[in-house]
């Protein structure tokens, strides 16, 4: 697979996903949960092959949207030991600066959070009986400081927006 088939998989790949996410697209609740299961353990299963033969798809060989690409369909993993082995070969990528610090910090939350850790970004929210809240973080005192160190916004502004969308 070349570069450019590579990238063209992961950006159609990704819209899939996308699509299949959003709610305005109108499949009812169980039919669309039963088809994005389907769906993310197909992803999982193509981006797992695409890891192990040629590695982590690097900004360089794809550009960023599709990396950013990869990194949706390695959140979005349906095995949390597959998910652990994108998280790794990603976050090789991040030291070499073909992945984004940003997105990395998503997965890692994910991670943690799937493993039954505490998250260190505060990414990953859940229903707490009134409205969502987030998963338990580490060192919560210390998550701006992380937040600001890999590009995301403080976390204040992030739950207002994660409570405005909740409320849609």
């Amino acid at each position: 697979m070349t570069d450019e088939e590579l990238r063209d998989e992961l950006l159609r790949r990704m819209e899939m996903d996308q699509a299949m996410r959003d709610p305005a697209k109108g499949i009812p609740g169980d039919r669309r949960l039963a088809r994005l299961q389907r769906l993310d353990e197909g992803n999982t299963a193509w981006l797992y092959s695409v890891v192990v033969t040629r590695g982590w798809p690097l900004i360089s060989q794809v550009g960023e949207r599709a990396a950013r690409a990869g990194w949706l369909l390695a959140q979005h993993a349906t095995s949390s030991e597959v998910q652990r082995l994108f998280h790794k070969v990603m976050a090789d990528a991040v030291e070499s600066d073909e992945a984004s610090p940003r997105d990395f910090a998503y997965l890692e939350d994910r991670v943690r959070v799937r493993s039954g850790r505490p998250q260190l970004y505060g990414t990953q929210w859940h229903d707490g009986g009134n409205g969502l809240e987030p998963m338990p973080i580490e060192e919560p005192d210390l998550i701006d400081e992380r937040r600001r160190a890999v590009g995301l916004e403080p976390f204040a502004d992030y739950e207002a927006f994660i409570k405005k969308s909740d409320g849609l």
